[in-house]
């Protein structure tokens, strides 16, 4: 099945497919319309996708599932690196389907992801810094061990997983012009780029601190950036995936960047309005707006991916 599913590009009908496989395992999170004027933003339609209600608090659980329903896993188990949420994603996947799984953080990830990671049965390591540190060691240990690897972007399975949140926030929002979403290594717009194809705008939003498609794009091919910032163990994977540049290059019509004070005030704007307790990464895309980086048209039906909220920090006052 997965030769089949997974040869080329994530297309709309393998990302189907996908769904299919996965959505007796994943939650339909819900979206909410929201007044705009409550957070001093001129009056627009704006719709929030409370992706960080997903099992395993984000979206990287779509494409744990992808992974191991589409893939031969061997004896040894399946390995990721991850800044925490993939990890989290994984060990999850892992456990409901009776694998054994090996998860590689840095030590930016942030005590909360591992704790789940721990209490969801997975054996973490931590090592060196950053997530290009994790992803070296997990490398490293597929080599010796000869376990499967789940990359947290840069693999089809991946990318496929991750576009379904773009069919299932199709099916609810059927008339979005255009969606903000977080960008890290960028499975996730590459996925969601991979099922909209050009039929909506899609802009990415990351930190200044960790500008890596912003940096491709200019470069026109993926290069390194830097790999700091609030979000870092979420949205500073050093460069962005070369299977998702492609897609970002065709469908991705802006990229933003924002400083990490206003990501943090969409944190503590999104608790004191919403009661919804994203993490950095999480609200990133939604700092966008409360900016002004992203200034929407009169008109324009906005929709923003809430997409992590594996954090401690509840009290962003």
């Amino acid at each position: 099945m997965a030769e089949q599913l997974f040869t080329d590009e994530p297309s709309p009908q393998r990302i189907e497919t996908a769904y299919a496989l996965i959505e007796p395992h994943i939650r339909r999170t819900p979206v909410i319309e929201v007044d705009a004027e409550d957070f001093g933003l001129p009056p627009h339609v704006l719709t929030l996708k409370l992706e960080l209600l997903q099992h395993g608090g984000s979206f990287k659980t779509r494409g744990a599932f992808t992974h191991l329903l589409t893939r031969t896993v061997p004896a040894a188990g399946v390995v990721a690196a991850s800044g925490g949420n993939h990890g989290v994603a994984v060990a999850l996947a892992a456990q409901k389907l009776g694998v054994r799984a090996k998860i590689f953080v840095p030590t930016v990830a942030s005590q909360a992801k591992q704790d789940q990671i721990r209490r969801l049965g997975a054996e973490l390591v931590i090592g060196g810094e950053r997530y290009a540190d994790a992803l070296a060691a997990s490398k490293q240990w597929i080599e010796s061990s000869g376990a499967l690897e789940v990359h947290a972007y840069d693999q089809l399975e991946t990318l496929t997983g991750q576009g379904t949140l773009g069919l299932e926030i199709e099916r609810q929002c059927p008339h979005l012009d255009t969606l903000l979403i977080a960008v890290g290594g960028g499975g996730l717009i590459g996925g969601i780029a991979a099922w909209f194809r050009g039929r909506i705008k899609l802009v990415s939003v990351e930190p200044v601190a960790a500008p890596t498609l912003a940096k491709a794009v200019a470069a026109g091919r993926p290069v390194d950036a830097e790999a700091g910032g609030v979000a870092a163990d979420s949205l500073a994977p050093r460069r962005v995936g070369d299977l998702m540049f492609p897609l970002a290059q065709k469908f991705v019509s802006e990229t933003v960047l924002v400083e990490d004070d206003a990501i943090r005030d969409a944190q503590r704007q999104l608790w004191q309005n919403l009661r919804v307790a994203a993490e950095p990464g999480g609200a990133a895309a939604f700092a966008a707006l409360l900016s002004r980086r992203y200034i929407p048209t009169p008109g324009e039906r906005v929709g923003v991916v809430i997409c992590g909220g594996n954090t401690t920090a509840v009290n962003f006052n």
